[in-house]
């Protein structure tokens, strides 16, 4: 009930303060997993969801995104979409990819690569894809793969050393594993870096996200703090056409702070 009351208090919010223009970007974490999270998409939900998307003509890759934010490309569309999923769970082969690859829709996933070495359920629950998997998801060419750190640090309570040494080995393990060198990066929790571990970002990513749950307007965004909007088990196809359209800020920020007293003492 209180989660129904946010959004329809975001969703009125919106009426009232319409969101703006820009690239939307959405984050995914699991998708038909039979979790209990509100993190866990039904397969059925996200299926109308990525139907909706590939009608509107409006998905581009991450690349893409950036480009536009760097002011090298150019777009008709006012709000492009950009998918992207965080850790590597297995449902992400078994659910998320085949309806990708149904409406030929690119997506980012962001990977937390201990996890995929140890082979180690992620928060107890979710067991990770193999390495092995992970190379054929690649041959699709719908999916790239973007960092998550090593092992889910979060960014802005660990020193600078840690910090760099989580970047380097993430990066390392994938350019082995999968042959690619990552240009994007995630932030653990979504939670804001601080001035050092930003730094530390910038030398080695085109692009880093967070959440945020608005639009990044195509002029005056900075690539290394993109926002993201959280798509939950709980948007209905009401809340997520007001997710993708860029809308349903309030709910984030509510979230934001609930998440900044749940993760204040966490260190991953």
């Amino acid at each position: 009930m209180l989660h129904r009351t946010v959004k329809h208090l975001a969703a009125g919010y919106d009426r009232v303060r319409p969101p703006g223009t820009g690239v939307v970007i959405l984050a995914y974490h699991r998708v038909g997993a039979g979790t209990t999270s509100r993190v866990d998409v039904p397969r059925s939900a996200f299926d109308d969801q990525m139907a909706m998307l590939a009608d509107s003509g409006r998905v581009i890759d991450l690349d893409a995104a950036v480009d536009l934010l760097e002011g090298t490309a150019s777009t008709t569309t006012a709000s492009p979409v950009v998918i992207t999923f965080d850790d590597g769970t297995g449902d992400f082969v078994d659910n998320a990819v085949p309806i990708l690859s149904t409406y030929g829709l690119p997506a980012t996933l962001y990977l937390s690569t201990a996890w995929v070495d140890r082979e180690e359920p992620f928060w107890g629950t979710g067991a990770p894809l193999s390495w092995a998997a992970l190379r054929d998801i690649g041959s699709t060419g719908l999916v790239d793969f973007g960092s998550h750190t090593h092992d889910h640090v979060l960014l802005d309570r660990t020193d600078p050393t840690t910090v760099a040494a989580q970047l380097d080995l993430a990066n390392e393990r994938i350019e082995d594993e999968l042959h690619t060198t990552p240009t994007h990066f995630a932030y653990p929790k979504a939670l804001e870096p601080n001035a050092d571990s930003l730094a530390l970002v910038r030398q080695r990513f085109r692009s880093a996200a967070l959440a945020g749950t608005r639009p990044n307007p195509i002029e005056g965004t900075d690539p290394h703090l993109l926002r993201r909007s959280p798509i939950q088990s709980g948007d209905d196809m009401r809340w997520y056409a007001a997710k993708a359209a860029g809308g349903m800020g309030l709910e984030d920020r509510l979230r934001d702070v609930a998440n900044r007293l749940r993760y204040r003492r966490a260190d991953r």
